[in-house]
């Protein structure tokens, strides 16, 4: 299935693209399946892209990283899920975390975290979401105090990918401005052995190595140097991490896109019930060449997002990545259903590895994010009109 990619990528990009599409067709979909049947976790393959500077790729050289941004990192997950084996974790160590701690974090913090973030060693899980909250953040009540020289953290979070892999998990929480008396968003490093910190796993019907978890935080009492950057500039540093995330899950969604519609492709072109392969036929061959397009436009605005980000625009790449997301999601959900119905009743086999992505596919229009709050944020920033709530 030809693609047209090379013309707007360097040839660094192209480079790694290739590059990591060769070590996700060593995995592959079978690889990913197998370790979820088995509960196990994708250790090798983490291990492996750790190894050759692909998780790391986003974080400064002087750490460990490979000084680029989420231009590529974003590359390094779209190759991995359209080989059938996306690493989940990637959206939120080193995109989320590693970005969050690299630009805001502290000299101590940036040599503790950031070198393990890049080879593997470590990862952070991000907790933000709150049973009460859903989608508005600011009705966020997990709270911290001052209690001399410590924090103590209040509150509970919930569907938090990968707490019990995750060596610590950045925490939104707010802190109260002592000159309006206000919360205000701040973001902590909780250890993941810390006293108080509870976690329990929810049950999901989604099949994928990274479970899903609610976090109670019972007085978790913290070192002032838990916090993450300046009290005083949570809001900004909180979107640092949000537009990484939203980008890379625009990656995630189009990589299972480009797995299912390669998949139905292929079954489309060899498939024969009649003298030619159903694939000449307008029903099924027009619904795949609109999910390929829909694919591909949905990169092009990750492409901008990616670009912007890493340009330092955050107020543009806020736009975009918001756009990027909303568009990946509906085209990945899109491929993946138009993949199924071609299939047919193969596609609901095992055999052919599709039918758990009608599940997984979901995700990439729900999390982190609604695709409703991506058009209130539109219709608000971009066109300017009046708020609904």
């Amino acid at each position: 299935m030809s693609t047209a990619r090379t013309a707007l990528e360097t040839e660094e990009h192209q480079a790694l693209r290739a590059a990591v599409a060769a070590l996700g067709k060593r995995y592959g979909r079978d690889y990913m399946t197998t370790v979820i049947r088995e509960g196990k976790q994708t250790d090798e393959l983490w291990a492996e892209a750790a190894k050759l500077g692909y998780l790391g790729v986003n974080l400064p050289e002087v750490y460990g990283g490979g000084g680029g941004g989420m231009a590529e990192l974003s590359i390094v997950l779209e190759e991995l899920g359209a080989a059938g084996s996306p690493l989940l974790m990637m959206i939120v160590s080193p995109a989320i975390c590693g970005t969050v701690i690299a630009r805001f974090g502290t000299e101590e913090q940036k040599r503790t975290w950031l070198p393990g973030l890049a080879d593997g060693s470590l990862t952070m899980a991000f907790g933000i979401t709150e049973p009460d909250a859903g989608s508005n953040s600011h009705r966020i009540t997990t709270t911290a105090r001052r209690d001399g020289d410590d924090w103590v953290l209040t509150g509970r979070k919930v569907f938090v990918s990968g707490v019990d892999i995750a060596d610590a998990t950045l925490i939104v929480g707010r802190t109260e401005d002592a000159r309006s008396g206000k919360l205000k968003p701040c973001l902590f490093i909780v250890p993941r052995d810390a006293p108080g910190f509870g976690r329990n796993q929810i049950d999901m019907e989604l099949h994928a190595p990274e479970k899903q978890f609610e976090l109670v935080l019972d007085d978790v009492r913290l070192p002032a140097d838990a916090l993450v950057g300046d009290e005083d500039a949570g809001l900004l540093q909180l979107f640092a991490g949000l537009n990484p995330e939203r980008i890379m899950t625009a990656a995630f969604g189009i990589g299972m896109g480009r797995f299912a519609l390669s998949k139905a492709v292929e079954y489309a072109r060899t498939r024969q019930v009649w003298k030619d392969p159903i694939g000449a036929h307008q029903a099924i061959a027009h619904p795949l060449a609109t999910a390929h397009i829909d694919l591909e436009l949905s990169r092009l605005m990750m492409q901008k997002a990616a670009r912007l980000y890493d340009e330092g625009d955050d107020i543009g790449a806020g736009e975009a990545a918001n756009m990027a997301k909303y568009a990946a999601g509906e085209a990945c959900v899109k491929a993946v259903d138009q993949a199924v119905h071609t299939l047919g009743g193969n596609g609901l086999t095992r055999e052919y590895g599709l039918a758990s992505l009608i599940t997984a596919s979901r995700v990439a229009r729900i999390a982190p994010v609604s695709r409703e709050m991506i058009l209130n944020y539109v219709s608000h920033q971009s066109l300017g009109l009046p708020k609904s709530y």
